[in-house]
């Protein structure tokens, strides 16, 4: 959230209730009481990019990160119905935008997730197949 905010400042004064500061993650609980991080695994066949019927959302052959382009966006959604992880949503505020990680690209650095977690359980792993 701190990564998309519209206005400047820190973490600290980063106001949770305004529906723009929209989370591109979330957490579930899952059966056992223990918690689960759901993140964008930027798939090798990313089947929201492949439902796509406006070209909104590519895949950077180079980095492999799925990318997002709003000016594209018809906001048919059927990327978050297909989605295989459930992690692309509408945002909250207008409905007509996808809502999803973008591993921070603002920053031109690691995700601000990986950066600001205090016990270190986030972090970015290449793993091959």
């Amino acid at each position: 959230m701190q990564a998309h905010r519209e206005t400047p400042g820190t973490i600290y004064d980063l106001d949770l209730t305004d529906i723009r500061n929209e989370s591109r993650n979330h957490i579930e609980k899952m059966p056992d009481g223990s918690y689960r991080p759901i993140f964008c695994r930027h798939c090798d066949l990313p089947e929201c990019v492949m439902s796509c019927m406006s070209g909104a959302l590519t895949k950077d052959p180079q980095t492999g990160i799925v990318s997002y382009d709003e000016k594209k966006c018809g906001s048919c959604f059927m990327c978050v119905m297909n989605c295989p992880y459930g992690v692309l949503k509408a945002d909250t505020a207008t409905h007509t935008k996808v809502i999803k990680c973008d591993f921070c690209l603002l920053d031109n650095a690691e995700p601000n997730c990986v950066k600001s977690c205090p016990k270190k359980a986030i972090y970015v792993e290449e793993v091959s197949l």
